[in-house]
């Protein structure tokens, strides 16, 4: 009878480790996420998209914007934050144009679709 009771003690334990690793957010992958259609059209993407901040053109601010953001298992973008800020409208902006992202290829470990939290630039560069 005493394995009997350890086996019911035990089985919500089980459940709450599988339920933490379904949500556990991945630094490195095997295969990382990717933006559909590769680097190229990420960065046109970004760039139809950008709009130069008016106080940031005032002032002739240039610099980037590294944004920190979880790409989860169905590709969609969370919790996008700035982790690296120019100021001037450009945080803001870099923000506004990341919520507008399709979804991505989704990272994978193990062959299993998984959450990858992600940092990318974007730079904010006068011409």
């Amino acid at each position: 009878m005493n394995w009997y009771w350890l086996v019911l003690f035990l089985f919500p334990f089980v459940s709450i480790a599988q339920q933490d690793i379904q949500e556990m957010v991945f630094l490195r992958v095997e295969d990382p996420p990717k933006f559909v259609g590769g680097e190229d059209s990420l960065r046109n993407f970004i760039k139809r998209h950008l709009k130069y901040p008016e106080e940031a053109r005032k002032e002739q601010i240039s610099g980037k914007v590294e944004l920190q953001f979880i790409v989860e298992k169905d590709g969609t973008i969370t919790n996008a934050e700035v982790i690296w800020a120019l100021r001037h409208g450009c945080d803001e902006e870099a923000l506004r144009v990341m919520k507008l992202m399709p979804k991505w290829k989704p990272g994978k470990q193990s062959g299993r679709a998984v959450r990858v939290k992600f940092i990318m630039p974007i730079v904010f560069a006068l011409e």
